[in-house]
């Protein structure tokens, strides 16, 4: 499909009939960005404020909204687009991009929640060592990995699905995730080890290195004293509830690419709709209301709003 010169557009198939209720989805759309915009961004602010909060593990809350943020931006602008046209089309190059935003901000959650648990671990099974282990530099140092990492090994695939020759132009999704490879004429052979390479380092080597440091918290909470666990059960329930809120929905992305085919395009729509709606809406309430010192600020700026209305 080329309607300008060295551009190929691709149809987003797996859109079901707008017409007649297009504008109800694009107000809770639009509705949901601006919550998950606002919702992220108060909590960010509120770690940046706030010297209490310049901790490692507030820090890296703080980055994995920031992800919620820029994952929900380099879907819901587009999304919302689409609602209000007549044909859902995207530029194949603008189709990859988004791929390879999606796909490296899902790398780069699963390896800040792997920080965030050997954050715990440090802080409940070596606590006389956490000072000395979790500096500024590991900090930060963490950080710049778990977002250049996901970008160099995401880039790879990427590259190579921009030089395959296409023979499907319709894709089966409302934005660009795993079923761009079935465009291709051909598979790839390169592209598909890298991306078993790069599903191990980003998401499957941190899922195991986050089960083992919880194993031991919960070893060593369990023979100690009724305030480490107590701290325990505070501080990593949340980090939990996001860990499997997050592989839940990467489980789905993986799923709905293979049976696509067999699902109801209307039950697909909805489906995935409600998982780039849900994780990014998750993530900031679940912070907000299970972390103590966040729960307290969050309180007393609605406080403030209150007393000022």
């Amino acid at each position: 499909m080329d309607d300008e010169p060295n551009v190929t557009y691709i149809t987003l198939g797996g859109h079901v009939d707008m017409h007649s209720y297009k504008n109800v989805y694009f107000f809770i759309m639009l509705s949901a960005y601006i919550l998950i915009i606002c919702f992220n961004i108060t909590i960010v602010c509120l770690i940046w404020i706030h010297k209490n909060l310049h901790e490692p593990m507030y820090i890296f809350i703080a980055a994995l909204l920031l992800n919620s943020v820029l994952f929900s931006t380099n879907i819901y602008p587009k999304l919302l687009i689409d609602f209000l046209s007549e044909k859902q089309i995207i530029s194949y190059s603008a189709c990859l991009l988004q791929f390879f935003v999606n796909y490296s901000i899902g790398g780069s959650e699963f390896l800040l929640l792997s920080a965030m648990a050997y954050d715990r671990y440090v802080s409940i099974c070596k606590p006389l060592q956490y000072a000395m282990i979790m500096t500024k530099s590991t900090v930060s140092v963490v950080l710049v990995l778990a977002w250049l990492v996901p970008l160099g090994l995401i880039a790879v695939p990427t590259i190579l699905s921009a030089e395959m020759k296409l023979c499907n132009f319709t894709l089966n999704g409302i934005f660009c995730n795993n079923s761009v490879y079935s465009l291709h004429c051909v598979s790839s052979k390169a592209r598909s080890t890298f991306g078993v390479v790069s599903l191990i380092i980003t998401a499957l080597l941190p899922l195991l290195f986050i089960l083992f440091t919880y194993t031991r918290i919960l070893i060593v909470s369990y023979q100690s004293c009724r305030k480490v666990r107590k701290k325990a059960a505070q501080t990593c329930l949340p980090h939990l509830l996001v860990l499997i809120s997050f592989s839940c929905l990467c489980a789905f992305d993986v799923i709905i690419v293979r049976v696509r085919s067999d699902c109801p395009q209307v039950l697909c729509f909805i489906m995935t709709l409600q998982t780039i709606l849900y994780h990014p809406l998750f993530n900031p309430i679940i912070y907000g209301l299970k972390m103590k010192e966040l729960s307290k600020h969050l309180r007393r700026l609605f406080c403030q709003i209150s007393d000022l209305t």
